[in-house]
């Protein structure tokens, strides 16, 4: 199974400014305030979290699920692995651009 990155570089969509954190291994994370122009990011629809929306890299748990599926084992998140999502993993689907609209 490959090593799990837990670096990402996120990119703000509204800005364009990118920063590298670490992310979580335990969980997914929902929320992410651009430090440049302040707007709250959030997953996209379909997406798990911040990192699978705007990150270089996807999230741990997406990452081991595609490791999974590789090796034929179910995934962990619903979009990676066509199975249900857990009330951890489970985002809202707001769409960003409306969060914008209404801060403008």
């Amino acid at each position: 199974m490959p090593a799990i990155t837990l670096e990402s570089v996120l990119t703000c969509p509204r800005c364009a400014s990118a920063k590298t954190e670490t992310m979580p291994t335990d969980a997914c994370q929902f929320y992410y305030e651009c430090e440049n122009c302040k707007v709250l990011l959030r997953p996209k629809p379909g997406d798990c979290c911040v990192f699978c929306s705007y990150g270089s890299v996807k999230c741990p748990p997406v990452q081991q699920s595609s490791s999974f599926r590789e090796a034929g084992a179910l995934g962990h998140c619903s979009h990676a692995s066509g199975g249900t999502t857990s009330a951890s993993h489970a985002a809202p689907a707001t769409d960003v651009r409306a969060d914008w609209q209404r801060r403008e």
